[in-house]
């Protein structure tokens, strides 16, 4: 089926909601008027359905190809087309810097064009989402001759970018890595070293690719205090040389087979350094934080894509009756839609689809307002929350995101597991998001071990703050005394995190994933109380979509009635900690 963009949705939540179309009155966005994101909404979804979508199967079918004797890779039949299209419809220039050929139009509206293309095919949009975030890291970190040689191109889509971080001996403990970089007597270094799972390492789509590498310095700390971060093109800029940063090859990968995932070898490649020496994490963070909130999306906008299909196959297949009585008294049997089972998979469907939405669409608002609100208390309690929640978004949007199509496959029965019908893709597609850009286990370890600690605690003090005076505030609040028993859940989970960790370390890491878990349905049932309430003041004024209005309403209901309580088995993990879990010897795994 064709995709239909979520408009509605979307508007509701960044109008009515959010206020996200408010932000036109801060200086930096004031061309984000309520016209203009409405546009974006709209052009962003007609070009996801007709140039994107219709490149998502075969891409899947024929995958990428390399060529080993010229280091080649050629994307599938259709993928260059689109991109180019993508690229004249300016889409990779819409929230980045003006002065280097950008619009300059809030994140958020980034958040709302990715879901779409993650929706349709998300190997295509592996290729742009990594570039931006190669900008976002030249533009915080680059020196001004490397932000003039390099900016422009990335953001008009000529070139891409990509983050080469992972070798074969090491992922995440990036303090193992064996690439060096040699100072050259131009000021440049010569980079030399494997690295492996790069996306869009090399690829047919544009002239030249800008990798930023991780590498060691001669005589730097051989841990992550010793890494620094280079730029190295595929092509010279000054003279148009080859560079030898080669592909040595493509992983062999259960879904995205679109998106070329390369190995890539640095042959003495000549590359620039970006920052200061032996500061290359933190740069890399920059790049690194923006790609897991991007990943977030792809869980997101595979969930919508499975939700549009369970949906759209469960309103026409016909089976059984309905247990209160024929629904179809003149066909064979009913649609499956009208069964209880049926219905309990796509609620769970949307109602997290929709709530997750409203989590991305949160955090990309608070995004917008760290970097352009007036007043230096909301940029700073904004960027708390952003802080804080990027690690929710990236894993709890992914881990949703693969279960929710999971569950439309199951919708489809038989016919799921075929290759006639497109379930099957999205999950095998949306599986690796919970793994890449740090595991999910490693998001819930950075928001327990690190953003609970940040700023004396005052991080979590924001959130908090956040959701009791939501409740302060709002007394009539839809489902308030769930909510409040969310939060209560959330505050006791977080005083036995401050209590137990510091004494031990493993304390912590038991309690990291169910934590991160609980955090995710608190805010979420915040955000469900808030567009319930808005749902209600608009029915009782006689304004607005009354289906859709009608439909939060009754989504709220399931969510807090069905999801939501999961919260107490979540609490209950964390405060019985690690001892059954640490409890077993190395002989009794195999016994």
């Amino acid at each position: 089926m064709q995709y239909q963009a979520p408009a509605n949705d979307l508007r509701f939540l960044l109008f009515d909601v959010l206020g996200v179309d408010q932000l036109h009155n801060l200086p930096p966005y004031a061309d984000a008027t309520p016209d203009l994101i409405s546009a974006v909404i709209d052009e962003a979804g007609k070009l996801a359905a007709e140039v994107i979508q219709p490149t998502n199967q075969i891409g899947d079918r024929q995958g990428c190809s390399y060529d080993p004797e010229t280091h080649s890779v050629t994307t599938p039949e259709g993928f260059k087309e689109a991109y180019r299209k993508f690229v004249e419809g300016g889409w990779t220039a819409l929230d980045a810097p003006l002065a280097f050929g950008g619009q300059g139009l809030p994140h958020t509206l980034k958040f709302v064009v990715d879901e779409m293309v993650c929706s349709t095919n998300l190997s295509l949009g592996m290729y742009p989402g990594l570039t931006h975030g190669a900008i976002s890291a030249l533009h915080a970190h680059g020196s001004d001759q490397l932000k003039q040689t390099y900016l422009e191109k990335l953001i008009s889509g000529e070139w891409t970018g990509t983050m080469c971080l992972t070798e074969p001996q090491c992922g995440t403990d990036l303090g193992l890595i064996r690439t060096r970089a040699t100072p050259n007597e131009d000021g440049s270094y010569a980079i030399e070293g494997t690295k492996i799972w790069i996306t869009g390492g090399e690829h047919d789509l544009v002239d030249n690719i800008v990798h930023l590498v991780l590498a060691k310095l001669p005589g730097a700390p051989d841990t992550t205090k010793g890494i620094s971060l280079f730029v190295v093109p595929k092509f010279l800029p000054d003279t148009g040389e080859r560079n030898p940063a080669l592909c040595g090859g493509l992983e062999h990968k259960m879904g995205i087979k679109g998106s070329a995932t390369c190995v890539m070898n640095f042959e003495g490649a000549k590359g620039w350094l970006v920052g200061e020496a032996n500061d290359g994490m933190r740069a890399m963070f920059t790049m690194m934080n923006e790609a897991r909130l991007m990943v977030g999306m792809q869980g997101l906008g595979l969930a919508e894509m499975a939700y549009q299909e369970s949906l759209g196959f469960a309103r026409e297949r016909l089976q059984s009756r309905s247990l209160s009585g024929p629904k179809n008294p003149d066909g064979p049997a009913d649609p499956i839609l009208v069964h209880p089972d049926v219905r309990r998979m796509l609620m769970r469907q949307k109602v997290l689809n929709e709530g997750m939405r409203a989590l991305a669409l949160f955090t990309g608002h608070q995004l917008d307002l760290s970097v352009a609100h007036t007043d230096e208390a909301v940029r700073e309690s904004a960027d708390d929350l952003v802080q804080l929640l990027t690690p929710v978004v990236k894993a709890f949007l992914t881990d949703e995101g693969f279960n929710n199509a999971n569950t439309g496959l199951q919708v489809l029965g038989g016919s799921g597991f075929t290759t006639d019908w497109p379930l099957e893709q999205l999950v095998r597609d949306g599986r690796i998001a919970r793994i890449y850009e740090g595991t999910n286990g490693i998001q819930a370890m950075d928001l327990v071990g690190r953003k609970l600690g940040l700023k004396g605690g005052q991080l979590v003090r924001t959130l908090f703050g956040v959701l009791t005076g939501y409740l302060k505030d709002h007394p009539e609040a839809p489902h308030r005394e769930s909510l409040k028993g969310a939060i209560s859940a959330l505050e006791e989970a977080t005083m036995w995190l401050a209590s137990n960790a510091p004494k031990d370390p493993e304390q912590a890491g038991a309690a990291a994933t169910p934590y991160l878990r609980l955090m995710a349905l608190t805010v979420i049932g915040y955000l469900w109380s808030r567009m319930a309430g808005v749902a209600e003041a608009q029915l009782a004024a006689g304004d607005g979509n009354t289906p859709l209005l009608e439909g939060k309403q009754v989504s709220a209901r399931f969510y807090f009635e069905k999801l939501l309580p999961e919260i107490h088995w979540l609490l209950a993990d964390i405060k019985t900690g690690k001892d059954s879990l640490m409890a077993f010897d190395d002989d009794h795994w195999a016994a």
